[in-house]
């Protein structure tokens, strides 16, 4: 089975409907799947529910599709840096389902193998557990979280071989790995493609089974989500 495509658009053919949920890898603008959200916002896919750590900067990764009104929903752990998601959930465009960053990835993950819900400490006595069962254990709260399952996952990998074992680079792992479960669909971008069998298998973060699709998105420019200046030193 040929899992590389020519392009993202190609990849994402008959994948994209209105109203779908979708699973992002990355955080900030680190290990986003840049060339698959640009051919989400050129197919001009709308009321969009994605669960994503966060939703990039103001007109990069997927604040290009907040910027575009093609999203409906954010399930993320904060707003960061994008003024733009800020603007549109304060003045009620945009819902949010704020959620704490470990329960977020750990609901991703268990999406992914097949678990519908788990109890959390995390949130208990706050806003977050508004509305959730609550169950005690050994004496202590526990919040009942939902698993997420999405039609489509789509993450960025580093380095990936024919059959779709695929590497995540150092911090680029980040989300990638649990949001690439989570997905009916797993449509992976990654900077180079390498024969079967030249991969370490103790090496592999993410077996091929998971990988339906994938594109090479290199080269990339590397963007500065937040750039710290140091003042000049006095003469």
């Amino acid at each position: 089975m040929n899992k590389l495509y020519p392009d993202a658009a190609a990849a994402l053919d008959g994948l994209l409907h209105d109203g779908m949920t979708i699973c992002a890898g990355g955080f900030g603008l680190c290990g986003i799947p840049e060339r698959l959200i640009d051919a989400i916002q050129a197919a001009g896919t709308k009321d969009l529910t994605i669960a994503s750590n966060n939703a990039g900067i103001d007109g990069e990764g997927l604040g290009k599709l907040l910027r575009t009104r093609q999203v409906k929903k954010m399930i993320s752990s904060y707003v960061g840096e994008n003024k733009e998601f800020e603007r549109q959930y304060l003045s009620g465009e945009l819902a949010v389902e704020f959620c704490p960053q470990g329960t977020l990835a750990e609901r991703c993950r268990a999406g992914g193998a097949g678990i519908p819900g788990f109890y959390t400490k995390t949130g208990v006595g706050t806003l977050i557990a508004e509305g959730k069962e609550v169950k005690s254990f050994d004496g202590e709260d526990y919040i009942l979280e939902r698993g997420i399952r999405a039609d489509l996952s789509i993450i960025k990998g580093w380095k990936a071989d024919e059959s779709g074992n695929l590497i995540f680079r150092k911090t680029a792992r980040n989300f990638n790995q649990p949001m690439a479960t989570a997905g009916r669909i797993c449509v992976a971008e990654v900077e180079e493609v390498v024969p079967v069998g030249s991969l370490d298998p103790d090496a592999i973060h993410l077996p091929g089974i998971y990988v339906k699709r994938m594109i090479v998105g290199a080269p990339y420019d590397k963007k500065i989500e937040f750039r710290t200046v140091r003042e000049r030193a006095a003469a």
